[in-house]
């Protein structure tokens, strides 16, 4: 007798967190490798996509603008990881941080070291605005922006909570904006987003 095959019942499972402290020990013990792109979000690993000459141009673009304000006023950390709970240490796009002489060479910045948080969105521009920036207003970051290259905006997040960011604002062309942290670094909203278009024919 021949009895008709038929699928397996998906089973579902849990998968198995890590932690920080593990997820470190990996990395020591080279079962991450030095040169895979990856960060820990709420005990899962996650690998991060390919960046693009858009995304690139994103971080470069923010370095340049940001250093030349920085002096002894805040360090400045760029695409590197962060510590921010027991299963979180994602590795933000840029960082601005309280001064340290030793620009945190003996340890990973913490939340309450951070004063701004940027995260540069392209293909993951919904991810970056609905998730994950909102695990960074749960980790206590006084603001996060998002540069949503598709929307051709900043997505701005402020008062953070237990559930997230309270204030969601999105700046535009045009506006100008001071870190809540740093209200006297006055930015043109036009500096921080990308060149439009030549529209000369």
């Amino acid at each position: 007798m021949t009895i008709k095959a038929v699928a397996a019942p998906k089973i579902a499972r849990e998968p198995r967190k890590f932690t920080v402290e593990e997820y470190f020990a990996m990395a020591d013990a080279g079962i991450l490798k030095s040169q895979e792109k990856v960060e820990l979000i709420e005990g899962e690993i996650l690998i991060m996509p390919p960046t693009g000459p858009h995304h690139s141009w994103g971080v470069s673009r923010y370095i340049r603008i940001f250093m030349s304000q920085a002096t002894d006023r805040f360090c400045l950390l760029t695409q590197s990881t962060v510590r921010l709970g027991e299963d979180f240490a994602p590795e933000p796009d840029m960082a601005l941080l309280k001064y340290r002489e030793d620009e945190y060479y003996s340890a990973h910045a913490t939340p309450e070291d951070i004063l701004l948080m940027v995260e540069v969105a392209d293909s993951l521009a919904a991810y970056d605005r609905d998730v994950k920036a909102h695990l960074y207003g749960r980790a206590g970051i006084p603001e996060t922006w998002v540069l949503n290259l598709p929307g051709d905006c900043i997505e701005r997040f402020m008062q953070p909570g237990p559930d997230g960011y309270g204030e969601h604002t999105v700046l535009r062309r045009g506006e100008r904006v001071s870190p809540v942290s740093l209200s006297d670094l006055e930015l043109d909203v036009n500096d921080l987003l990308p060149p439009m278009p030549d529209t000369q024919t």
